[in-house]
């Protein structure tokens, strides 16, 4: 399969443009991943957003109660709280993770997807940082948008149109070492196989012997290669839908804490990215029925959480 690395400078700076759209399309239909470079997102502030949500999971469980929320909430979710396994209908155990949930926090949008985001006063520093990271992610999947719009030959707002007042989500999910939460039990992942939901997911990882992995079309389940520069980079249900399959809405997963590394503790910063909570969304040959953005995802973060 491979997870091909695309650099973006060729993009930013208009050199190359057709070329990195020809590339993102391939890496899409081939894969459903991609690493890029030249994304232009400083790593000071992904490690200073690293750090700092660290500082909070690092508090007492009895200190962190008192910002914990349900899946769709904007603050702390405990571990115990989120099935992702069971996205796809079926019965998965809980994930072996803890969650800081940020997000679209309009309020004059719709209640479900735009909540006031919530900032643990012991860390003071994090809401700054957070709310330049949430800016830059934001940027940069409507550059994704429209570098897929240009890749399929169609109108560069074919996908941002959609995306006026968007909802979205930067899950930081902590996946505790294994002297901490003990050895997994059966079928049960750091996250469990689950493709994502929205339009584009970018993902900012570190690298563990429990890490990502991605499953290939032939039903393999492959490591997904590292790159300290680079983020990660999917797609989900809804985008697979909107443009009738041509590229992959993959299952990939997040590996239980192994017996080999019985420290490693690892932080993911995930930014997920929606449509429109209202925008109506038709695939591009008409194979499925036209949907709605908000409905779809709601529907799909109900079948995940536990309780």
């Amino acid at each position: 399969m491979g997870v091909p690395l695309v650099d973006l400078t060729g993009w930013f700076d208009g050199t190359r443009r057709a070329e990195v759209a020809a590339r993102v399309d391939a890496a899409l239909r081939e894969s459903g991943f991609l690493l890029i470079t030249g994304h232009g997102v400083p790593d000071a502030l992904r490690a200073r957003v690293r750090g700092l949500t660290r500082s909070f999971f690092s508090l007492s469980a009895e200190e962190k109660s008192a910002y914990a929320v349900r899946t769709g909430g904007r603050g702390w979710l405990p571990p115990d709280e989120q099935a992702t396994g069971r996205a796809g209908g079926g019965l998965a155990p809980p994930d072996l993770k803890e969650t800081l949930a940020f997000g679209s926090d309009d309020p004059s949008g719709d209640e479900f997807f735009f909540r006031p985001n919530v900032f643990p006063a012991e860390v003071p520093a994090l809401e700054d940082a957070v709310t330049e990271y949430v800016r830059r992610m934001r940027a940069l999947c409507d550059e994704l948008l429209t570098i897929f719009a240009v890749a399929l030959g169609s109108p560069e707002d074919l996908f941002t149109r959609h995306t006026r007042r968007p909802s979205y989500t930067l899950n930081v999910n902590h996946y505790p070492p294994l002297r901490q939460v003990g050895p997994a039990g059966p079928g049960q992942f750091r996250i469990g196989e689950h493709t994502d939901f929205g339009t584009v997911t970018i993902l900012d990882r570190q690298h563990g012997v429990g890490g990502l992995q991605v499953r290939s079309a032939e039903g393999v389940w492959e490591n997904a290669p590292f790159d300290p520069a680079a983020f990660t980079v999917n797609i989900g249900d809804l985008m697979a839908r909107w443009v009738s399959d041509r590229w992959r809405s993959t299952p990939h997963r997040v590996l239980p804490p192994d017996a080999s590394a019985p420290d490693e503790d690892l932080v993911s910063l995930i930014f997920f990215y929606n449509t429109d909570t209202d925008a109506r969304i038709v695939s591009l040959d008409g194979r499925y029925p036209e949907v709605g953005g908000g409905e779809y995802l709601r529907a799909k973060l109900e079948a995940i959480s536990i309780g």
